[in-house]
This record gives C-alpha cells, structure tokens and sequence, in this order.
C-alpha cells in the first residue's frame, strides 16, 4: 500500500507494534540527518504522539535501525536513465518489519532516505501497527521529476517548498523551475536589473508578479537537497521572451501578432541569433542562473514555440546556446523542438507533444493555421532525437501534463466549481486512470527500450491556477502516478490495485495541510485517522 509500488513485497505474519518510546538506532553517523528529518515527517504525516529516540535510547521493545548494507538489492533491476545532478548514486533499499522490530537499508545515503520514505508512508497507512514485511526496491528511471511553471503565475518559496515535500514523499528526484516567459523573469542577473525590474512585474491576468532572491534559491535549493531532489533551473529562449522585450525591448524581435478567434491577438518575440548583443545578454544570463543552481548538471534551454521565426534561425540560436552551456561545464536539456537543429548526442531531449495531442488539436477548425504548421514539425522531433542518440525526458502531454481538466466529478460537490474552472481546456480532461493506464516505452513512439529513456518527468503549467489551492488541486492526486511510472518496474500497474493505495494517501494530505481533488474514480479513505 505504498506509492510507488515496490519492486518485491513479501509478506509475513503479525505486526510490530510503535510505541511513544520506540527508539531508532542509527548505523552511521552520517544518517543522523536522514533519522531526524524522518522523525519530523512523520509527525507531519500523522497526528501519532510517538516520540521517537534517535540515540536508541527508547524503552519501548524493538524499535527501528537504519544502516548502510546492500543485502538482497541485487534482484532489483538496474535503473535506467540519468539524474539531473549528473552522480550515479544507488537508490535501491531494503525495508524489513518483523515483530521485534523495524529495520531500514541501503547502499547509500540516499537509497537509506528512500527507504526510510516507504517506512513513512507504511507508518501513515497502518498507523502503530505495520504488517511485518519484507520490501526490496529500486527505481526504474534516474531522472523522475516535475516541471513547474512558477511564471504565469508566480508561487512563492513556501509553496515551493510544499511542492518539493510532494515529490519528496513520491520519490521524484527532479523539481525543474521554468523561471522566465513571456509573462515574467523570476530570478535575479546582477548585471541586468531591468530584468526583474521590468520583466518580473507581472503574470497571467493581471495576477501579482515576483520573483526569487539569491538567498531564497539558496535556501530552496538546500531544503530541496536534504530531501535528495535538484532543483534544475529553464531559461526559456529563443521564443517565449515577452519578459525580455519589456526590461530590453532592443534586444528582441516583435513578430507579426497572430489573430485569435476570440478577437484577441497573438504576439510573439524572440531573440536573434545574428545580433551579438543577443549573445552577450545570453551569457550574461547563464553566468548568473548556473551558480544559484549549483546541484544541478544541466541547464534547460527551452527551445519550444519560437512561432514566427524561421527554422534556420531556431536552429542556429539553439546551436549557440548548447555550445555555451557546455563551455560552462553544464549539459544541456530543451524541449523537443531542440532535436531541429541537430543537437549532440548527450544533450536531453524533453517529448511533450505527443501524436494523440497533435491529431486531437489537427482536427478543431478554430486553431490557427501557424499551429498547425508547428504540430506537423513537431511530428518528426522525436525521430530527429533519436536518430542522433539523444536521450529522450518524457513528459508526453496526454498523460504527464496536469494543467488538463480533471474529466471524473469530485466526490465532493463542493469542489465541481474548480474543476470547471482549473485546467486548461485546450486538452481533453483526463481521469486519474488515464495517468495510469500508460508505459513511458510502449507508449512512446520510436522508443523500443529504457535506455533510450533519460526519465520521466510532468509537468504543471498556470494559466489558469490562481492560488495555491488551485495548484494543489492540479497536483494531487495526479502525481503520485508520475511517479508510479517514472519509479516502479511494474509494469502495467492493476488500476484497481493503485487506486486502493492512491486511497490511503488521503490522511497524509489532510494531516499535510495540501488540497487535492477527491475524484470519483476512487473511494478515498478520508475518515482513516491515527
């Protein structure tokens, strides 16, 4: 009853039973940190008074020891992909309860804190009585993570640090900022003022606007750190720069504006690749943003949606600034429409327009014809990817994009106003189900192995999300399924199974403080309380 599915499971018989004294015995010095933050997570996950002892001085019988060890990891299938903080680290795990006590393992300091999050979540399930059990586990992809749109609308660090403890909780390793569009720039280049100054004013609808401060990355990326996840940064170029225009309106490009059926209009910028003052702004940015960063291996390029300018100027720019993420010594991730200009082998390419997305969207008489054009290119990205041995991060839009409408009705009535109101309804809505139903091999055109898979990672963008609550409301419960896929080797996942798990998170949500939207598809175990 735990998400992601484990690897192996092995049942036993009786339960150990937690006390308010009962003691964790650490291995190693080094997992002093990993005890103590477990200790405060579970206290936020539950309402249970225990007190645990990480001295292992606890009186009560048995109690839970954490220690370095690899016995039995080796049938866990090896992990496919890479991780956005370029290591190779071991996060496979073992979990034993037997009725004397609880004993948590793993190879690495970070398989031990994966473990360590399974016994969390078995602690929040069964409350002071855990089934004895044996778990051994390991991820499928090394790369499992969450897009976040913080530019259209802006969420402060408080809130991303909650998203961070949700991915966190579901073993996703990867929280990748989109820092700057055309609605905003949300980060500080010391030597460009104007960008904040200007650029950072606004958002989506006249919402406030923000941005973040040194010190605040700072301080996210260590919170980030002590829960095994790298913030990865998006600095979104060459289209996507309505920002830029208003903090440097010489240094980008006003394209013709495209009429939209509703009456409104359409307008596009972008950066130069011929103007050397282009590339100087460029680098003056990338100095900036990589040392804020300093967890992760790569920097997101972006790359996507330069509507009106020509191929041969999209792939010139993405040309250059490759070449400039790899002379600073980060590699470099973009999203799809990257494969156009023939990128390097090592550079990751991220699929999000999915075939099923492009014929649905094809097919409707009110999109503009320059769309069109764009989704017909889009159709030969990911063939152009792996034809030159890239890698692919898949976020396909059909079941990894949560800013879908949620298609079932809430169990709760009262949440039906939000569900017609959050979501964006350029895509179909989607079920919970639908999110499971999916493999990111066979469900991926091209893709015949894991090891053409860097990893897996979804994504929420904020059109139309107002608040937090309507974030969340986006959220969750969708990405626990984000990272049932991105985690378990199980695969298909029994819908019936998962959705019985996906139930027994409902007490950690409430206990957390985090809205979710209780869809129909599952009958939520929201009375359960320990």
């Amino acid at each position: 009853m735990t998400i992601p599915s484990p690897t192996s499971v092995t049942l036993g018989e009786g339960a150990f039973t937690l006390a308010p004294d009962t003691s964790i015995t650490i291995g190693s010095p080094e997992l002093v940190p990993l005890a103590a933050l477990f200790t405060t997570e579970v206290g936020l996950d539950t309402n249970l008074p225990h007190v645990f002892s990480a001295d292992g001085t606890g009186t009560a019988a048995g109690g839970v020891r954490v220690t370095f060890g690899s016995e039995g990891l080796n049938g866990v299938p090896g992990v496919a992909g890479v991780r956005a903080d370029g290591a190779s680290v071991d996060e496979r795990y073992g979990v034993e309860v037997s009725a004397d006590g609880i004993r948590v393992w793993g190879a690495t300091a970070e398989g031990v804190y994966r473990g360590l999050t399974t016994l969390r979540q078995l602690i929040a399930v069964h409350g002071d009585e855990i089934p004895c059990q044996r778990i051994i586990d390991g991820p499928r992809f090394a790369w499992r993570g969450l897009s976040f749109d913080v530019v259209r609308t802006f969420h402060p660090p408080e809130t991303v640090r909650r998203v961070i403890d949700m991915c966190a909780l579901y073993k996703l390793n990867v929280l990748h900022l989109h820092l700057t569009d055309d609605q905003g720039w949300r980060f500080e280049v010391h030597n460009r003022p104007e960008l904040v100054k200007f650029g950072s004013l606004g958002a989506v609808a006249d919402r406030p606007g923000g941005h973040y401060t040194p010190l605040e990355l700072a301080e996210l990326n260590r919170y980030a750190e002590e829960r095994f996840v790298t913030l990865v940064p998006e600095i979104d170029f060459p289209g996507h720069t309505g920002a830029v225009s208003l903090a440097f309106p010489e240094l980008t490009s006003e394209l013709p504006s495209i009429p939209l059926p509703n009456g409104d209009k359409l307008q596009f910028h972008s950066l130069d690749p011929a103007d050397p003052e282009v590339w100087t702004f460029v680098e003056d940015v990338m100095d900036a943003v990589i040392p804020q960063f300093p967890r992760s291996a790569y920097l997101h390029i972006g790359g996507d949606e330069a509507w009106g300018m020509s191929d041969e100027a999209h792939a010139a720019f993405v040309r250059r600034a490759a070449e400039l993420v790899r002379e600073r010594g980060k590699q470099v991730v973009g999203w799809q429409e990257i494969a156009r200009a023939d990128v390097d082998p090592a550079d990751l390419t991220q699929y999000w327009l999915d075939v099923q997305d492009i014929d649905a969207i094809s097919e409707r008489p009110e999109v503009p014809a320059f769309l069109i054009e764009h989704l017909g290119k889009a159709r030969h990205d990911v063939p152009k990817a792996l034809e030159r041995g890239c890698k692919l991060l898949i976020s396909a839009t059909t079941y990894l994009y949560f800013d879908r409408p949620h298609a079932a009705p809430s169990a709760d009535p009262a949440q039906e106003e939000t569900r017609a109101r959050v979501g964006l309804r350029a895509y179909p809505p989607a079920t919970l189900q639908d999110g499971i139903d999916w493999d990111p091999v066979t469900n991926t055109p091209g893709v015949t192995s894991d090891d053409q898979v860097a990893g897996v990672e979804a994504a929420v963008w904020c059109e139309t999300v107002t608040s937090r609550d309507d974030l969340e409301f986006l959220l969750l419960p969708r990405l626990p399924g984000a990272a049932e896929k991105a985690w378990s080797h199980t695969t298909p996942t029994d819908w019936p199974v998962y959705a019985a798990a996906l139930a027994a998170q409902a007490p950690t949500w409430r206990h957390r403080g985090w809205t979710w939207f209780q869809s129909s598809e599952v009958a939520w175990d929201v009375q359960k309380d320990w």
